[in-house]
């Protein structure tokens, strides 16, 4: 008599696959969701307008700093986008 071995439960995401590389950027985005998920969509709409990574990662960084900050005008990401500053590689 044979019995039936039990399936085992194998989780969706394999804890030995590479991740792909992230940009700066990427990073604090990353951050700033997973500690505030409610802010995903001020943090897509600064990944998503038309910035180089510099002034991307500047946006980012000047939104994540005024989230503990009262008053700071930069939590409005539509500000963090006009005020992050010109590239400074020309």
């Amino acid at each position: 008599m044979t019995t039936a071995s039990k399936p085992t439960k194998k989780s969706s995401r394999s804890k030995s696959a590479p991740q792909e590389p992230r940009t700066p950027s990427e990073e604090i985005a990353y951050e700033i969701t997973s500690t505030f998920g409610d802010l995903a969509p001020s943090v897509q709409r600064i990944l998503d307008a038309e910035l180089s990574e510099p002034q991307r990662h500047r946006a980012l960084s000047a939104f994540r700093g005024s989230l503990n900050a009262i008053g700071d005008p930069n939590r409005d990401p539509r500000y963090a986008i006009a005020n992050c500053g010109a590239d400074d590689a020309v």
